[in-house]
């Protein structure tokens, strides 16, 4: 009954669109608010899913637009490599530095070298769990919390029916921010309605390999599976891979919803093999870069900036899919 149901609704909804002050950094010296150009170190998680790629292009497009000297380096979703990129950064003297945290744990250390040394930091896409606010200027990125709150709120709407609903997570990388607050925000939303149920969870470390391999396991252990919720597009992607090769039929015989809307993720909504997608956007570049030259110059910024995001059914994805940039 729930399955007939959840489907008749989703293809007849159309929801609504939704959604510190600074010092001077080391090399700032000459000052930066002529035309000096300003260096910045930015130290990217990896490259584990589109929604990481396209970040990364968001961010070197904007640097090169805003004329800002650009020093990458990809972690490869290792917290050590971070912690060494951001170290040279520290070295070079750039003026400010940049980094999506693999994990929200352990930086202090190096957080407290980049301060000693007047070296302001800009945190990207995921927070870090340190006590104290003074070891970085400002963090730019979603609320992750509410983007699985709005995953979960939608799996409510959509069950009115008084049956037992089965769900299997697919977390995102163990320990990262997004994972630990998406999976905070579903399980606040579901809770609302007892007959949902999350029986299995398990990290596919956000990409389409780790999804997969997760979904096959949950499909092995489970008879019956009602709802995926991914934790990003690239995990539901590879949940349909698995799904398919089982003989189901994703979208269908099992719901999925994911976090993201990549433009692999919103074609296959549009084709009915996801059931609904929570935006989380990742050209933060242009915020980055406007962020970074008003630290340098000393100016009060926000200590925490949300960018602004909303969800899509399968008529939405339909709708802007063919101008999506990413």
């Amino acid at each position: 009954m729930f399955k007939k149901s959840l489907l008749a609704v989703a293809a007849a909804s159309m929801l609504t669109l939704t959604a510190c002050g600074g010092t001077a950094g080391a090399g700032s010296a000459a000052g930066n608010s002529g035309d000096d150009k300003i260096t910045m170190g930015f130290a990217q998680v990896g490259a584990e899913s589109g929604w990481r790629t396209a970040n990364t292009k968001s961010v070197q497009d904007s640097a090169k637009k805003a004329g800002v000297d650009l020093k990458f380096s990809d972690a490869q979703q290792k917290q050590e490599n971070q912690i060494k990129a951001i170290r040279s950064y520290i070295q070079q003297k750039v003026d400010v530095i940049a980094f999506s945290p693999v994990v929200e744990s352990g930086w202090d250390t190096v957080l407290k070298e980049a301060k000693n040394a007047k070296i302001p930091v800009i945190l990207t896409d995921r927070a870090v769990d340190s006590s104290d606010k003074t070891l970085y200027k400002t963090f730019l990125g979603s609320d992750f919390v509410e983007e699985g709150k709005k995953a979960g709120e939608w799996l409510v709407e959509q069950s009115k029916a008084s049956e037992p609903v089965n769900i299997v997570e697919i977390q995102g990388t163990t320990g990262s921010a997004p994972a630990n607050d998406r999976k905070e925000g579903f399980a606040e939303a579901i809770k609302a309605d007892p007959d949902l149920k999350i029986v299995a969870s398990q990290s596919g470390d956000f990409t389409r390999s780790g999804g997969k391999q997760v979904m096959e396991a949950f499909l092995k252990n489970n008879a019956d599976i009602d709802v995926v919720f991914a934790h990003n597009d690239d995990e539901g992607l590879g949940a349909i891979e698995a799904i398919e090769a089982a003989g189901k039929v994703p979208g269908k015989d099992i719901k999925i919803i994911t976090i993201d809307a990549v433009k692999d993720g919103m074609t296959a909504l549009s084709n009915g093999k996801i059931n609904y997608i929570v935006e989380c956007s990742p050209m933060l570049g242009d915020q980055l870069m406007d962020l970074a030259k008003k630290v340098i110059a000393g100016e009060s910024v926000p200590e925490r900036v949300v960018t602004e995001e909303t969800t899509f059914t399968q008529e939405q994805a339909k709708q802007v899919l063919a101008s999506r940039p990413y």
